[in-house]
């Protein structure tokens, strides 16, 4: 039997400047899979072809939506797609948060907004200031915050959102981000998700009123050594994702709160940057992770 053939599923974008790419390649090649970077939507490509398909950095999804997801489930029905489509599906809309809240996680206060909805200005009048942001959306698109005082702009910009036919999410702003958004990453053992490493990095969003969709999304990136409540915090928030299979990885990025205890900001689960340079092992787990899953879906 040949070596399993393993797809690294990337994007035009991904294969120019996700860094972490031809290492992943190299590493699964080396650890006895033919691994190949594929793009998403690239024509005519067999994916029944491949043993398992691994999304890496699909990171043009949330402007082509609907077309994505339905190319997961095509993908899914001819392979093993990973992580599985379901989970895409829930995780592409921010709307799981209020949801992650439902199920007691400490999350970032969500309010969703879609388009026919109510727009009170009395909702983005919030005492630190307020973040408005699609509900579908990667890499901080078409999000600013505003400062207090400033809300009638805030709600001008969920009215454009909405007027565009998109929900809009609209969350306090944490000051105490400024101290730096944590990054935690969770990588599969075969029996579940388990920490792998963390980084801390400085805010995304530096200047208010402003929505600049050419901004570094992970400017100032620092390993980080959790605390106990980050971890609990991130482990909440993935025990209650509502997923049909193992996860194969997982980025659970927090800020603290004015009480300074971690609250998620965002479960990144489709194509998060994992940060491989920056944990010790972390590429080799990484490895270690898709191997296990190469076995389980070739049983070699």
């Amino acid at each position: 039997m040949g070596a399993a053939r393993v797809a690294v599923v990337t994007s035009a974008a991904g294969i120019a400047y996700d860094q972490d790419l031809p290492l992943i390649v190299d590493a699964l090649c080396a650890d006895g899979s033919a691994a190949e970077a594929v793009t998403w939507d690239a024509p005519s490509v067999d994916w029944g072809g491949f043993d398992l398909a691994v999304i890496r950095s699909a990171w043009d999804y949330a402007e082509r939506h609907a077309e994505f997801l339905a190319w997961a489930d095509r993908a899914d029905r001819a392979t093993r797609l990973w992580n599985p489509p379901p989970v895409l599906r829930w995780n592409s809309d921010k709307r799981y948060l209020p949801e992650l809240a439902g199920r007691g996680v400490a999350v970032v206060p969500t309010t969703v907004i879609d388009p026919g909805g109510r727009c009170d200005e009395a909702d983005f009048d919030l005492p630190t200031g307020v973040v408005v942001k699609p509900a579908v959306s990667a890499a901080a698109r078409d999000t600013a915050w505003y400062e207090p005082g400033r809300h009638a702009d805030a709600v001008r910009h969920a009215r454009m959102l909405l007027d565009g036919g998109r929900s809009a999410v609209v969350q306090p702003y944490l000051p105490l981000v400024e101290e730096g958004e944590r990054a935690l990453v969770f990588l599969s053992t075969g029996d579940g998700l388990a920490f792998s490493h963390a980084i801390r990095k400085q805010p995304v969003l530096t200047e208010p009123h402003v929505i600049d969709n050419f901004r570094d999304a992970h400017p100032g990136v620092v390993p980080h050594e959790p605390t106990g409540a980050e971890i609990r915090t991130a482990l909440d928030a993935l025990a209650a994702v509502p997923s049909p299979g193992a996860l194969l990885y997982a980025r659970v990025d927090l800020a603290l709160d004015d009480s300074r205890a971690p609250v998620a900001m965002e479960l990144e689960l489709i194509e998060p940057n994992l940060f491989l340079g920056s944990g010790p092992g972390a590429l080799e787990r990484f490895t270690a992770a898709v191997a296990a899953g190469r076995k389980a879906a070739t049983g070699a």
